[in-house]
């Protein structure tokens, strides 16, 4: 997010990437760990640059390759003058050479996702709706504007459901457990199943309703919320729903520093994809590694 608003908003950045490099992003939690074709030359590209402990810490950045996976140049500073002089100084090093096609001969499955099969997928963002101080930085604005965007994953099963006018308990724990968090400044904890006080949705006709109050164990975060929505069936398909929290949330994790002080108002909303945006085809961050955790 602060890399959309800062980097690749400079204009000589984007002309740059768009007419002198393919490309390419991608979630290194992923790559760092995927045992296939396409982690190895990942790995074979960072373990070139500073990051390379694979194992136990981060390998993000941008990165500048040739195809064949030679290292051209790093840089993980979001100033737009510093990134650009990287991408310069890296494509001067750049020597064209005949390079085979990458063949994925092996794919890591628990790193290569799909949504269910006959499910739904469902766009969330959230956003913070007051509380902050007056920015002192432009990245602490960014922070404080932001829009955070994630997908719902919803089985088939619990599509038919929902049709049917019931809304499924699990669907709404999930939603709870795994949406229901404030991630507009960075990567949030979930909440424990165990700390998910009470969920109630229902279906009234078209319209949905809910209640959700989430407290962590130690107290320090928490979200009490009230949800409203609408469903628009087609030939017992769920064809539009839009629903959205809204309530007070307390606290921060330890990558989503910078919170409002006290409870603060968040909001967040549910809309179906239609399969018209290429974000739409990234699994939940919740089922990273571990689909069957987020879908149980």
């Amino acid at each position: 997010m602060l890399d959309r608003e800062s980097t690749f908003a400079d204009p000589a950045v984007v002309e740059f990437t768009k007419t002198k490099t393919v490309p390419v992003a991608i979630d290194q939690w992923n790559q760092r760990r995927q045992k296939d074709s396409e982690g190895e030359f990942y790995r074979k590209i960072a373990s070139q640059g500073p990051r390379h402990d694979f194992e136990n810490a981060t390998t993000q950045g941008l990165y500048m390759a040739a195809p064949d996976g030679t290292f051209l140049g790093y840089t993980n500073n979001r100033d737009p003058e510093r990134v650009q002089k990287m991408l310069t100084s890296a494509l001067a090093r750049y020597q064209p050479t005949e390079t085979t096609q990458l063949v994925a001969e092996k794919i890591d499955k628990r790193f290569n996702l799909q949504p269910p099969e006959g499910g739904l997928i469902v766009r969330v963002c959230a956003k913070v709706m007051g509380g902050y101080d007056e920015p002192e930085t432009q990245f602490q604005q960014i922070f404080q504007t932001s829009l955070s965007r994630d997908n719902l994953w919803i089985t088939q099963e619990e599509h038919e459901a929902l049709a049917a006018g019931d809304f499924p308990d699990r669907l709404g724990l999930r939603i709870a457990q795994f949406h229901l968090v404030d991630n507009t400044r960075g990567e949030p904890p979930f909440w424990e199943k165990s700390e998910v006080a009470l969920t109630q949705f229902a279906i009234d006709g078209d319209q949905i309703t809910g209640h959700v109050v989430l407290k962590s164990a130690s107290g320090d975060r928490t979200y009490a919320a009230s949800l409203r929505g609408q469903l628009t069936l087609t030939d017992g398909k769920v064809t539009q729903l839009n629903m959205v929290a809204n309530g007070l949330f307390l606290g921060e994790g330890p990558y989503t520093g910078g919170a409002p002080k006290g409870p603060f108002p968040l909001a967040i909303s549910f809309t179906l994809a239609d399969g018209t945006d290429f974000a739409d085809a990234i699994p939940p961050q919740a089922a990273r590694g571990w689909v069957d955790g987020y879908i149980r």
